[in-house]
């Protein structure tokens, strides 16, 4: 079974997807809430067509640890995702994740317009990445924030 990360945002969700193993992270595509009419539906299909077992969803902490409007947004969203897929989903602090994928795309040389169709999917996977890193080195995926 696979992991899905997201990217969880009031625009977009950035989508991630780890291999069969759980061992890498890919960005697998962004999800615009404003485009698609139902965004939960389509990340059924994605759970149905890629076998997910888990989902990851990224949650936005301040740098104090609190957790502000869209730490709840974002669990509310994991909460329903939870409920109508039946799957244990896990909260994952994903403080500097879009910092870092702006980085990466930056010293990569990417332009501003292909930079934002790719940040979100790419923070995606950095979360996902640092989920599936954190469960390999403690062999559980037990972080206090499992719904």
């Amino acid at each position: 079974m696979r992991i899905m990360g997201l990217d969880f945002g009031e625009r977009r969700i950035g989508v991630a997807m780890s291999d069969l193993f759980g061992w890498t992270a890919q960005g697998l595509e962004v999800i615009d809430r404003k485009a698609v009419a139902d965004p939960e539906a389509r990340i059924e299909e994605l759970v149905g067509q890629y076998e997910v077992g888990t989902i990851v969803v990224g949650l936005p902490k301040n740098m104090n640890g609190t957790i502000g409007p869209s730490g709840e947004n974002c669990m509310a969203f994991a909460e329903r995702l939870r409920q109508t897929l039946d799957l244990p989903v896990h909260l994952w602090d994903e403080r500097l994740t879009t910092v870092s994928a702006e980085r990466t795309l930056l010293e990569a040389d990417v332009s501003r317009s292909k930079r934002k169709q790719v940040i979100d999917k790419m923070a995606a996977a950095i979360l996902l990445q640092s989920y599936l890193d954190s469960v390999s080195k403690r062999g559980t995926a037990n972080d206090g924030y499992e719904f």
